[in-house]
């Protein structure tokens, strides 16, 4: 066990926070207590804390193995702005000459360096065994362990030799890491890195602040994108496409449209690659376009949309690539265009591939199918694929949410479904299942004379769209379950069974028909704000201008909700700069001083009195409940639900509502209040607001009466001053 510390001071100290997020902690307890480690936690969690404290803290090296080269730079490049000390992480991959290398060994054995990062493909080389033989090394990290099954989007064949050279070099505790995993890539990845006692830390799949939306891929989808890029304007985005020839099309298609944009691909020449990459984090441009070679491990938290113009392989990849949008806890709309067309093709790239392979690859392209198509919460199919269940019923982030379709009974069609699986002696999978429902005489139902079942051909009253709903809908229910191991085959659950001898009402939504929907369907916008706009617009500036001085990305020097706790609460010594979260004794240091010079200046200017009393943490916080209130009301999401997925009263999110617009911003709540009251009552009390000498709420309730509720005469206060007053 490492000598005792404490973790919260050791988190202030080198990282600037002020607690841990999720389960953090624990993790880092445990692999300080030399166990084996397996951490589940969805891009944004903070996974990467999760080994760079334990490094920071532990005596000797760590090392951390990581799949692209891309990442460890950026990486390494974080760790050292968080510490005084350049050597403190270091990574040895192909990009690096002797001389630079010589360095990192030489760092490396005088104690200085702490991470120490490396690609699976260098770990293997005889002379980096031998090198790392003479280290002292703390404990092995393996970051994005998904690439060891070939069950994962990424399957990567050296990441199987991990185990043995782990064994080769030293025995030290592992701690796995990824963001994606289905329950059996999970057990693919222990089984593989010899780690089945490893204690499992499983964060929620769950992104609430990211927004879901699937749309028809028209003829117009080239306008769509640039129409919607120019109404997010200033704001960084991702566009992934499935072919190299795509993203230089789509790039220079949106660079002649004013947009910058670059491309990026495998392809590339990796200089003109880590170019275009760079000039995305330093914010030269504001969207790149990408096959999926990009971003894995990106760490730009302010990411706020991702576009997927080609529907991505597997549900995984397409959770891994959205989870690139909103890391910093803001806003992030994930925006996916789909045809059916699109998987067929994806399908005919198989065909040269092992039978196995084409097989897993089929299993995946029909789970991608079944979410993009259908009307159910996207959260919760998402969800569920990573075996999670999310009880709500309506997320109130996602397009299936926001406009829900009508739900219709289904019990029998459901009865229909389980005596059909139970009769094919749950051999088959869900489209053999549907085939004999509706009575297809297909070779294959012929071949095992299936038409002369009792089932045969007793579900034609419906469509094959119902019949797939009904089934997608049930395997979430938990009625049926899909056996992945035997290539998708359906099984009826002890919940079947039982369902079976006493039918109970089930209900489904009917998946979407894609090639019949119409074509404009609105992209959704979004706002973000700060309690002083000026002040954060300023800082914002000068966070450009030192990141352009010191070829940084804005964010390595702080992030957005620091400067949003900046123009809060207006600190003007080191001291105080340390309480904004994110914000450590290194940073302050290091970039400190400009900013309080800036801020002074400000306060100055505009003799604001400072909140010196506030202590910064709260109002951070309550600032951040603000922006997520603003935006939620810009997308147009009732109050009374918008409340109750804040877990707050209805008198309570009206209060924070005020708070808003007293504070200057302007916000418009019309949508709500034609849905609740009629225009004469609202033109009634609005003018009344508009003769009254003062906004009191009591004056207004004596005025009226009996004749409206208080909430009814806030809400119209409420628009008077945002209307009036902003």
């Amino acid at each position: 066990m490492a000598k005792e510390v404490n973790l919260t001071e050791e988190l202030k100290k080198n990282f600037g926070f002020d607690t841990f997020k999720g389960n953090q902690e624990a993790i880092i307890k445990n692999l300080l207590a030399g166990k084996d480690t397996f951490v589940l936690m969805p891009t944004g969690g903070g996974k990467s804390l999760c080994y760079q404290l334990p490094s920071l803290i532990l005596d000797g090296t760590a090392v951390v193995i990581s799949p692209l080269i891309a990442l460890m730079k950026n990486q390494v490049d974080a760790m050292r702005n968080f510490s005084a000390e350049d050597g403190v992480a270091h990574f040895i991959n192909s990009s690096l000459n002797k001389a630079a290398i010589d360095q990192v060994k030489s760092d490396i054995l005088s104690g200085k360096t702490k991470l120490l990062y490396v690609a699976p493909e260098s770990l293997t080389k005889e002379e980096n065994i031998d090198f790392l033989r003479q280290v002292n090394i703390s404990f092995y990290a393996v970051d994005e362990a998904h690439c060891i099954s070939e069950w994962g989007h990424d399957f990567r064949p050296e990441y199987r030799r991990i185990r043995p050279i782990i064994n080769e070099i030293g025995v030290k505790p592992v701690i796995a890491l990824t963001a994606t995993a289905t329950p059996k890539v999970q057990h693919d990845i222990q089984k593989n890195l010899g780690m089945l006692d490893a204690t499992v830390f499983k964060s929620s799949f769950n992104r609430p602040n990211l927004y879901y939306e699937v749309r028809p891929k028209t003829a117009n989808i080239d306008k769509d994108i640039i129409k919607y890029i120019k109404s997010q304007e200033g704001k960084s985005g991702i566009i992934y496409c499935l072919s190299r020839k795509k993203v230089e099309e789509l790039a220079e298609l949106l660079q002649v449209n004013g947009i910058r944009a670059l491309p990026y691909h495998a392809g590339m020449d990796s200089a003109t690659r880590t170019q275009n990459q760079d000039a995305f984090l330093l914010e030269k441009i504001d969207v790149i376009v990408a096959t999926i070679a990009f971003g894995m491990g990106i760490d730009k938290p302010d990411v706020r949309y991702v576009i997927h113009y080609d529907i991505p392989k597997s549900l995984e990849g397409y959770y891994q690539e959205t989870g690139r949008a909103g890391r910093d806890g803001g806003e992030g709309q994930c925006i996916t265009f789909y045809i059916n067309k699109d998987l067929q093709k994806l399908e005919k790239f198989m065909q040269g591939k092992p039978l196995a392979e084409q097989e897993i690859g089929k299993q995946l392209l029909l789970e991608t199918a079944a979410y993009a198509e259908s009307s159910l919460c996207r959260r919760k199919i998402l969800l569920h694929y990573f075996g999670e269940e999310y009880e709500e019923d309506n997320c109130g982030n996602c397009d299936n949410c926001l406009n829900p379709k009508k739900q219709v009974e289904a019990k029998d069609q459901l009865c229909a479904v389980l005596e059909t699986i139970i009769a094919l002696k749950e051999k088959f999978k869900a489209e053999y299942v549907i085939d004999v429902l509706m009575g297809k005489e297909t070779s294959q139902v012929l071949s095992y004379q299936h038409e002369d079942l009792e089932v045969f051909g007793s579900g034609q009253g419906e469509d094959e769209r119902t019949w797939n709903a009904v089934i997608r809908q049930a395997l979430i229910a938990g009625y049926i379950s899909k056996d992945i191991e035997n290539y998708g085959l359906l099984k009826v659950t002890k919940a079947g069974h039982a369902f079976l001898k006493n039918p109970v009402s089930f209900k489904i939504v009917k998946d979407v028909d894609f090639e019949e929907m119409e074509e404009e369907v609105p992209m959704k916008g979004g706002a973000a704000c700060a309690v002083d706009p000026e002040l954060y617009s300023i800082l914002k500036d000068l966070r450009k201008k030192i990141a352009k001085r010191l070829e940084l990305p804005p964010y390595v020097i702080f992030q957005d909700p620091s400067l949003e706790a900046m123009a809060t609460t207006y600190p003007i010594t080191l001291e105080e700069l340390q309480n904004i979260p994110g914000v450590g004794a290194g940073k302050a240091k290091r970039y400190g001083e400009e900013f309080i010079k800036v801020i002074k200046a400000h306060v100055e200017e505009n003799e604001i009195e400072r909140p010196e009393d506030l202590r910064v943490r709260t109002v951070a916080n309550k600032s951040k409940l603000k922006v997520s209130i603003i935006q939620a009301i810009d997308r147009k999401i009732a109050l009374d639900e918008l409340a109750e997925s804040k877990g707050l009263e209805f008198g309570e999110l009206l209060d924070e509502i005020e708070a808003i617009v007293y504070s200057g911003t302007k916000i418009n709540i019309d949508y709500f209040l034609r849905e609740i009251m009629d225009d004469e009552h609202i033109d009634d009390i609005f003018n009344y607001f508009k003769e009254s000498e003062s906004d009191s709420l009591e004056d207004a309730i004596e005025e009226f009466g009996m004749e409206y509720s208080e909430e009814e005469i806030r809400l119209i206060r409420i628009k008077f001053l945002s209307e009036m007053g902003n």
